[in-house]
């Protein structure tokens, strides 16, 4: 990270600071950090996204400052990655109170948008939750998960700028993006049932679209599920026959499928999965990762050969569409 100081002056009590962040800081929960910090720190000021980054104004006492810009800096949100940082130290202007201010969509283009990010593990819990409002909802997701790069139309990041913009959120969902102390605070994508997204059926109706897909997919048919950045074919794993069909369609005669395992318990079952290749199938990126098979577990329906033709790796990967893991509760409860 790189950090560029202009007109420096510390000696001042009081004084104003102005930065200026470059990088892949938009749809990572930045503002919503920033604004928790100098709310702790009782600064005042604001932050708003650009079409360059994210722009921040605090004024307060030079130690809250400094202290300030070591934490941001520093510290970001998990998914931030900063690249460089233009400072300024400026007289103060008496502002009082913080603010998230409108973003400014002038200038050159230059800010980086993360891709789609795998569920997070609160949001998970949210939706294997009967109690939660979310229980079962494909589309659940918080400023640290969720679509990014798939929804974006337009700089700055900001739901207007995203295909969400079709969705007005209800009042809850309102309430928690207002909420500082909220994960979805500023979660540009928020959404539960009430005014979010739907699942549908192409070409059949149906009143629960998830449990008629996953109904064929027991059945032997083929599943092209439309998720974060394409589709998903989807067959049953421990179908010889649908495999062969896919492969057929595909062209695609020996090279290995992912096999698309419930979580890290079901690949240990599977597979043998080392610390490292674990972290990586519960990172944010969620890959796809070959591991090595061992033979089925006593409790776990074997996987069909044709997954992997002469092979002893499996790809495999923890599900990273939301409705993948709603569909995983269909399994489990029939």
């Amino acid at each position: 990270m790189a950090a560029r100081n202009h007109n420096s002056n510390n000696s001042l009590n009081h004084q104003r600071l102005r930065l200026t962040i470059y990088g892949a800081v938009q749809g990572v929960g930045f503002r919503p950090a920033v604004y928790r910090l100098a709310s702790e720190l009782m600064l005042a000021g604001w932050v708003v996204n650009n079409v360059q980054g994210v722009v921040i104004e605090v004024e307060g006492p030079t130690p809250q400052l400094e202290h300030f810009l070591a934490q941001i800096t520093r510290h970001p949100p998990p998914r931030a990655s900063i690249h460089a940082v233009d400072t300024a130290w400026l007289a103060p202007t008496g502002a009082t109170g913080f603010a998230i201010r409108q973003s400014d969509d002038h200038g050159q283009k230059t800010v980086l948008i993360l891709p789609d990010s795998a569920t997070c593990t609160d949001c998970l819990a949210d939706i294997i939750d009967q109690t939660n409002p979310r229980y079962g909802y494909p589309f659940t997701n918080c400023t640290n998960c969720g679509p990014r790069l798939s929804i974006i139309e337009a700089l700055p990041y900001d739901r207007p700028n995203t295909t969400m913009k079709h969705f007005i959120m209800c009042p809850d969902c309102q309430q928690e993006y207002n909420n500082p102390l909220d994960r979805r605070f500023h979660a540009q994508p928020n959404a539960c049932p009430s005014c979010g997204p739907q699942l549908f059926l192409a070409h059949q109706a149906s009143s629960d679209p998830l449990a008629d897909a996953v109904a064929a997919l027991q059945q032997g048919q083929i599943v092209a599920m439309k998720g974060l950045g394409g589709f998903h074919l989807l067959v049953d794993a421990n179908n010889t026959a649908a495999l062969l069909r896919l492969r057929q369609r595909k062209n695609r005669p020996a090279k290995p499928l992912a096999v698309m395992v419930r979580d890290s318990a079901m690949a240990h079952r599977l597979c043998i999965v080392s610390p490292q290749e674990e972290a990586l199938l519960h990172s944010a990126e969620a890959p796809i990762v070959l591991l090595k098979r061992h033979p089925p577990a006593s409790d776990i329906a074997p996987i069909a050969d044709a997954v992997a033709p002469a092979s002893p790796r499996s790809a495999s990967c923890c599900p990273t569409p939301h409705c993948i893991t709603c569909s995983w509760q269909h399994l489990t409860h029939r």
